[in-house]
Parts: C-alpha cells; sequence; structure tokens
C-alpha cells in the first residue's frame, strides 16, 4: 500500500469522525488508525467512542454515526492512553490533517491531561500534497478543462472570458449538472443551508445557527434572548443574504426595532 515511501519509523495514518468542526466544543465520535512498520507490516485500530454529548444531525448526514450508535461505547478518557501509546513514536499522516484531525484530537488529549507530543514527528497531509502540484486556481481549471493555459491571469477581462469559458465547458462535460443558474445554485447549495454562506441551517424545521457561540440553536430563540447578538452581525461584514435571515429573524418574534 505504501510501496513508494520509505519509512525509518512507523506511520500512523488516521481519520476521525466526529461532532463538528470546533475542537474547543466538538468530540470524537470514531477513529481509524492503521500504523505501517518499516517492515512493511501494519496494525490498525478502528473505535468508536461515546462523545458525551449529542451528535448534531447534520453530522449523522455525513458519518452516519448516531447518538444511539455510541451509547455504549467508551469515552475518550477511557481509550486516550492506549492511543497516545499505539501512537508513540510514529509519524503522522491524515487527508486535512493539519487544519482538522490533529486539532482536535490534541484538544481530546488535552482535556483529558495527556500531552500529545508533536516533536520529532513528521506531520504528513496528502491534501496539501495535492493542492501544491495539483492548484485550484483559474489558470489551474483552464487547462484541464479547456486544455489551454491561461496567459493573461488576474487581467480582468481576461479572467472574466475564461471564466465563462470554463463553466460552459463544465456544462458539457458533467451531464447532470443542471443547466440553469437556478438549477445550479440548487445543486450545489447544502440541502440544510438557508443563507449563501451556510451561516444559518434549516433542521427538524427551523432555522439554526452553524458558526459562532449560539451554534445549533434555534435562530428564533436568539432573536428573543439576545437581540443584541443580531444586532451585532448586522454590523458585521457578513453576506447580505446572511443579514436578510437575521433581520427576518427579529421582525419575525416583534425585536423589529433592533433592525439596522
Amino acid at each position: 500500500m505504501l510501496a513508494n515511501l520509505t519509512l525509518t519509523r512507523p506511520l500512523a495514518v488516521f481519520d476521525l469522525e466526529t461532532t463538528g468542526t470546533d475542537p474547543g466544543k466538538d468530540r470524537i465520535v470514531e477513529i481509524c488508525v492503521i500504523k505501517f512498520h518499516p517492515d512493511g507490516t501494519r496494525e490498525k485500530k478502528v473505535r468508536r467512542i461515546n462523545p458525551t454529548i449529542p451528535i448534531p444531525p447534520e453530522a449523522t448526514e455525513v458519518h452516519k454515526i448516531t447518538d444511539e450508535d455510541v451509547a455504549h461505547e467508551p469515552t475518550f478518557k477511557q481509550v486516550a492512553k492506549g492511543l497516545n501509546d499505539f501512537l508513540a513514536g510514529c509519524d503522522l499522516c491524515g487527508f486535512n490533517l493539519i487544519r482538522f484531525d490533529l486539532r482536535l484530537l490534541r484538544a481530546e488529549f488535552q482535556r483529558v491531561g495527556i500531552d500529545f507530543v508533536l516533536e520529532c514527528r513528521a506531520i504528513i497531509d496528502p491534501m496539501m500534497i495535492f493542492h501544491k502540484y495539483e492548484p485550484r486556481d483559474l489558470s489551474a481549471a483552464s487547462l484541464f478543462y479547456l486544455n489551454r493555459e491561461h496567459k493573461n491571469a488576474h487581467s480582468a477581462e481576461a479572467d472574466v472570458i475564461v471564466t465563462a469559458e470554463i463553466l460552459n465547458a463544465m456544462l458539457a462535460r458533467y451531464e447532470k449538472l443542471p443547466k440553469t443558474p437556478e438549477g445550479m445554485q440548487a445543486e450545489l447549495k447544502p440541502e440544510t443551508a438557508v443563507d449563501v454562506d451556510g451561516k444559518f441551517r434549516m433542521t427538524n424545521g427551523e432555522i439554526q445557527f452553524s458558526f459562532g457561540q449560539y451554534r445549533g440553536r434555534p435562530l428564533d430563540w436568539v432573536a428573543k434572548s439576545d437581540p443584541g447578538f443580531l444586532q451585532w452581525l448586522l454590523g458585521k461584514d457578513f453576506h447580505e443574504d446572511t443579514k436578510r435571515v437575521a433581520r427576518e429573524a427579529l421582525v419575525r418574534v416583534g425585536n423589529g426595532g433592533y433592525v439596522k
């Protein structure tokens, strides 16, 4: 599996499934680690974990793990020492490891009083390799979809023209991609998103926050109990569509005086 990689010490490739993306609040619900040894042997550990907090419906939509699935599983505190021992002396690898998995794993260890040491380890994130060698910018899209270099990159007119040509080529390549702007927006927008930026989501028929201190709380509840927070939102550099949703909530609950 790793025939092209030379190892001098074990490499632990791992992935987490979690309750969300905030290391300060969210918890691990499943971890898989495959440890590759320099001699070609490997070990695998897969464990579901009781996060001790509810798993949000939007997280379950992604990994299909429910509260019931982990109700009788051990907590992270119960598995932490064994996991730390298993990872001892290993280099670490994972897709989006640096931005997500490693931050959340270290937070979990910190909460149970274990210092998960990164010194003297190599940290390998294939996503960073992917982005470095396969850039995802307008010039790369021109080469991929139009089979030509974008020679006048960052000239506004040239960028506009090639963007339109790339969109047309995408429509020709992907048969399932809707052929109208409205259809494309509906196709690409997350099913639960309420606004363009996804700051609010629809869960069980009610609009909830998907960011910040009120993440997971109903929008109307916040509009009633802390309208000043929505006033703050309206004064910041959020997308106008996000502000529209906030304004409508203030009016809906009778705090229209806070609307800017």
